[in-house]
């Protein structure tokens, strides 16, 4: 993985005491909080609702075991006791100490990390796919473009004060995992006819407010133009994106006022002055980075089948769920469950993390990844070991069999903590995991995504939640809005809202009734969001208002047969 050189260095331990002495100043009083507000936010630190929150950048979700023990001990020593991995492949501390911040990146600074544009009108952190350089359907590890887009970023002095947040993703296999579709720059490496790597570039997508799937502004654009075509795109973006309304300031506002042609006209004409610069990328400048990210020392292994030495049906339910595909013969990535019915989506405790961290020791060559579904991976483990791995997992309550089930639920921490949010997301979460915690139950619904946000910024991504629940505020009181349809990945779409909002009581009956529907209708292999996109809106409209919704209500899984 990426080693910070000199420059990173520099830069980290600069913006350190340049901060530290900010806080010093509004702890004294000779900073007003008006004033302190776009200082702190640009070194990743937010006010909620009762306390500091400070989100640390995890680039393109690649952490190594020592980070992940910093994590630890950040939680224990600074918050109390666990961290939230975020769908940006963040990790956010919820209950931050403002006077202890300086030492606390001075802490993640010594595992060659910070919290720099986790927050801010500027490029964010880069994401990318979590099972980069290992899935056996990449055409190319994404991650060398990654770092060299997070090195070109950092403090880019042109776009440190944009209209609004940017976000940038990076998919490198046939299979689309990083949800390029719904940012608003969305890359994915492509070959042209003569073999040539470059990218499709994507552009204007997002959720929030106006969720919009981004539009292709070019086919193949050269690898090596990489930063050049991004650069015309921000400038277009910077120049006349709006700034008069933070609503409508995203880049999607302004690629949908233009239009797809108008604004890929102005990108290219921008991209005229730059596509020669000294930007463009080159053949040294990407073996460089890309020597960062050189395989590790694998073994040379037949593959096995770990059920003939281990027949047991736990196994052979976390094998089929959370075990995933590797390109190199012998080997498995492996997907530790963040979502164990009872536990927050995405909340891992101190002695968790410090337990990953040794397991990514012990099974994955030290290396660990975040998902932006909020779960963790090991990427490079032995299928030999596999069952060794589980049985020590699964002790942790890290093993949990429902990756890309109902309850491997995309959640954001709402209104329990955020001051934006118009609901609590958490309770609606569990309640609904408890409702359903049946895995054979879960096995036969299959494959659905089920994500909730707590207000309309959409931190959950329930625009592209097979079923998507936000949170809104109702006269006062806390509801719930449903969509249906909603999808990420190569076939992405943005969900339809069914109808009127529903009580926090009511939601895991609703869940209940839309799943009735799609049992009934579903085809022999058809997902929920398949289903839902097929029919329309309509029959599960209808299904779910038919009668009232009591307190809970009372229809159970005998009903789905």
């Amino acid at each position: 993985m990426y080693r910070y050189d000199q420059f990173d260095h520099l830069i980290v331990r600069e913006r350190i005491a340049q901060y530290r002495d900010q806080v010093r100043r509004r702890l004294g009083d000779e900073l007003t909080e008006a004033e302190f507000v776009p200082l702190r936010l640009q070194n990743g630190l937010y006010m909620q609702r009762h306390a500091y929150m400070l989100r640390v950048a995890v680039p393109y979700g690649l952490l190594s075991s020592q980070q992940m023990r910093m994590f630890a001990t950040i939680a224990r020593d600074y918050d109390r006791g666990y961290g939230h991995f975020t769908t940006r492949q963040n990790i956010q501390f919820n209950w931050i100490e403002l006077e202890q911040t300086p030492d606390i990146l001075t802490h993640l600074a010594s595992v060659e990390m910070h919290a720099i544009q986790t927050s801010g009108n500027c490029i964010r952190n880069v994401t990318s796919d979590e099972f980069a350089g290992v899935a056996s359907d990449e055409i190319i590890d994404p991650r060398p473009f990654a770092e060299i887009m997070r090195q070109w970023s950092t403090f880019h002095p042109e776009f440190i004060a944009l209209p609004r947040k940017f976000k940038v993703a990076i998919n490198g296999a046939v299979e689309d995992r990083a949800a390029i579709a719904v940012h608003d720059i969305g890359l994915t490496v492509v070959k042209n006819a003569q073999g040539e790597i470059g990218f499709k570039f994507m552009a204007g997508g997002g959720m929030g407010r106006t969720p919009i799937l981004g539009s292709v502004i070019r086919d193949f654009l050269p690898w090596q133009h990489l930063l050049t075509y991004t650069e015309a795109v921000m400038r277009v973006y910077n120049q006349y994106g709006r700034r008069d309304n933070k609503y409508k300031a995203r880049i999607k506002i302004l690629l949908k006022a233009l239009g797809v042609e108008e604004f890929t006209r102005q990108v290219e004409a921008e991209w005229l002055d730059l596509k020669d610069s000294a930007e463009t990328l080159t053949e040294e400048e990407l073996a460089r980075v890309a020597a960062y990210f050189a395989p590790p020392a694998y073994k040379a292994l037949a593959a096995i089948d770990p059920l003939v030495a281990h027949p047991e049906k736990a196994f052979a339910n976390w094998l089929s769920r959370n075990v995933h595909p590797h390109k190199r013969p012998g080997y498995a990535a492996v997907i530790l469950s963040l979502k164990k019915t009872g536990v927050p989506p995405g909340d891992a405790t101190a002695a968790q993390m410090d337990f990953v961290a040794d397991m990514a020791d012990q099974f994955s060559f030290g290396e660990l990844r975040v998902t932006h579904e909020q779960n963790l991976v090991l990427a490079d483990v032995e299928q030999a070991r596999l069952y060794e791995l589980w049985t020590l997992v699964k002790a942790k309550g890290l093993a949990t069999p429902n990756i890309g089930l109902l309850t491997d639920m995309i959640c954001c921490p709402g209104g329990d903590f955020c001051s934006l949010a118009n609901a609590k997301s958490l309770p609606i979460a569990a309640a609904i995991a408890e409702r359903f915690d049946n895995l054979d139950f879960q096995h036969d619904i299959g494959e659905i995504e089920l994500n909730i946000s707590g207000c309309i910024n959409a931190c959950g991504h329930h625009h592209v939640g097979s079923i998507g629940v936000l949170g809104v505020d109702k006269d006062g009181s806390e509801f719930y809005q449903v969509s249906i349809g909603g999808a990420q990945g190569n076939a992405a779409a943005i969900g339809k809202i069914i109808g009127p909002s529903f009580s926090s009581q009511q939601m895991p009956e609703v869940i209940g009734r839309l799943l009735q529907v799609y049992v009934r209708e579903r085809f022999e292999g058809e997902r929920f969001a398949e289903t839902a996109q097929r029919l329309g809106i309509a029959p599960f409209k209808e299904f779910v208002y038919a009668t009232p919704i009591d307190k809970g209500g009372l229809v159970g899984e005998d009903h789905y047969a």
